[in-house]
């Protein structure tokens, strides 16, 4: 995993820490910048930082970056003041995050710094670890020799201030981070290497010596499981789908949350192709099956109390002479038949078939993670998540752990006069209806495939949220925030906030 950054923590004043450079936060309060509190910096070198904020005209806005070196008081050699704008609907703790993940970028190539932004309790100081942590992210596993060779560092170690040395802080933050730089290192990984067999086998690497048990289908026993979604959409590659399980039981577990993933490894569109362009990006479309990945294995490092089980369906849609065709009709695990309309929806085909053998363990709560739907982005943007559901608890729930853990998420309804846009004569559904509300509608096919918990007429239906993950879950522009260029790991956090949220 690429984090080349090591975090740790210090309860001493932040301007007396031996470092490269002294990384601070400055906020506009009545048309002056100021240096955030918690700063630790004498009357003199306070003064002398903010005047030389105003010589160059700085505004503390989100992105900002100052350099200022030697600056008397401060042991650093170099002082880094990073915008921290004190309003707009992000938590605290996320602004924190951002500006720590801002310098982080800007620090790259420097052997150790200390971030004092005026985090002013655990909760804080562990988001300022995890925004240096995700904002020293690099990936260059495919670089050739030369450019290999010549790639600027990452930021070696940051110091945070604000919190003594704690081993369980540090030990939540490694996992995390971990997992999201998991996740993300899946995504960034070309579909030429990473295909639905080199994906299986990766997560069998990564579980080996942890408390994760891993089965993996290949497509004869997806065969004899009746698995006709997966199987339909992968049947143009000359690269077979996998169904990919993952199981974490530790003892005491009182609730079992079941996770599905979108593990698409390319999407060419199948026959209904896409334009040259709009494939450029699609080795990301797996990145609800790295989501849920990554997020179960870092649960079980955590040793939450919490039984997991996570689908990743993995396929790849190409054009192959056995390709998928609009028309056909396929027979999912649980029965039903379904016709296909647009090859190019395919996502919600392999899940269908995931949520199916979900439901079949009658676990308390289901939760999917796909890059479903360009609507959802035309809805709610690049940078936040859409989620859906059949139970508004869990929804609201994903809503405010995801955005609270830095996956900003919006809820979207699920609308009654949707579900007969499905309706066909030939199937008993078809996978795709009215363009209008195009999130909503993938949303309510997947809902179809959720089943029961109990028997006969006490019967309800497993309660379910569904995380369309299509606009966050890949930068294609600048670096912002902690976030790189290519893969998030959008997802990742909100699933373990879950997780985390069933132990109290």
């Amino acid at each position: 995993m690429s984090l080349p950054t090591t975090v740790t923590f210090t309860d001493a004043e932040a301007a007396g820490v031996d470092a490269d450079a002294l990384v601070l936060a400055a906020r506009k309060k009545g048309g002056q910048v100021a240096i955030v509190d918690g700063h630790g910096l004498g009357e003199g070198a306070r003064s002398a930082v903010e005047k030389a904020l105003a010589a160059v005209g700085a505004e503390a806005g989100a992105e900002e970056v100052t350099k200022l070196a030697g600056v008397d008081g401060v042991a650093a050699g170099l002082v880094l003041v990073v915008g921290l704008p004190g309003s707009g609907p992000a938590p605290r703790t996320e602004q924190l995050r951002r500006a720590a993940g801002v310098a982080a970028r800007a620090l790259a190539g420097r052997e150790k710094a200390v971030f004092a932004l005026g985090q002013a309790d655990r909760a804080e100081a562990m988001a300022v670890g995890e925004g240096v942590a995700l904002g020293a992210y690099t990936f260059a596993d495919h670089h050739g020799v030369g450019k290999a060779d010549s790639a600027k560092p990452g930021l070696v170690q940051a110091v945070v201030a604000g919190l003594a040395q704690d081993e369980q802080a540090d030990a939540e933050l490694a996992a995390v981070t971990q997992a999201v730089a998991l996740a993300r290192d899946l995504v960034n990984t070309p579909p030429n290497v990473l295909y639905p067999e080199t994906f299986a086998d990766l997560v069998v690497e990564q579980a080996a010596g942890t408390a994760v048990e891993v089965e993996v289908w290949d497509p004869e026993r997806l065969e004899e499981e009746r698995c006709g979604g997966i199987l339909g959409v992968g049947q143009g590659s000359g690269r077979g789908p996998r169904m990919v399980t993952l199981r974490y039981t530790p003892e005491g577990a009182s609730r079992h949350l079941a996770l599905v993933g979108k593990g698409i490894t390319f999407d060419s569109g199948g026959l209904c192709i896409k334009p040259g362009t709009a494939m450029v990006t699609m080795k990301m479309d797996m990145g609800g099956a790295a989501a849920c990945a990554a997020a179960t294995l870092a649960i079980a490092e955590l040793g939450l109390p919490v039984q997991v089980t996570a689908y990743l369906c993995l396929a790849e849609n190409m054009t192959g002479d056995l390709a998928q065709r609009p028309g056909d009709v396929v027979t999912m695990r649980d029965g039903r038949t379904v016709e296909i309309i647009n090859t190019d929806a395919e996502g919600r085909l392999v899940m269908a078939d995931g949520l199916a053998l979900a439901s079949e363990q009658q676990p308390d709560a289901i939760v999917d993670v796909a890059t479903l739907t360009g609507a959802c982005i035309i809805a709610l943007g690049e940078r936040t998540i859409g989620v859906m559901g059949n139970d508004d608890e869990l929804r609201d729930s994903l809503v405010r752990l995801g955005t609270q853990s830095g996956d900003t998420a919006w809820p979207l309804p699920m609308l009654e006069e949707v579900r007969p846009t499905l309706d066909t004569p030939v199937a008993d559904l078809k996978h795709t209806g009215e363009r209008s509300g195009g999130a909503i509608v993938a949303a309510t096919f997947l809902e179809e495939f959720v089943g029961k918990r109990g028997e006969g007429e006490d019967a309800q239906q497993i309660p379910w949220a569904h995380l369309d993950i299509a606009g966050p879950a890949f930068n294609e522009k600048a670096p912002w925030g902690y976030r790189p260029k290519g893969g998030t790991g959008a997802g990742v956090r909100s699933l373990i906030a879950l997780a985390q949220s069933y132990t109290g």
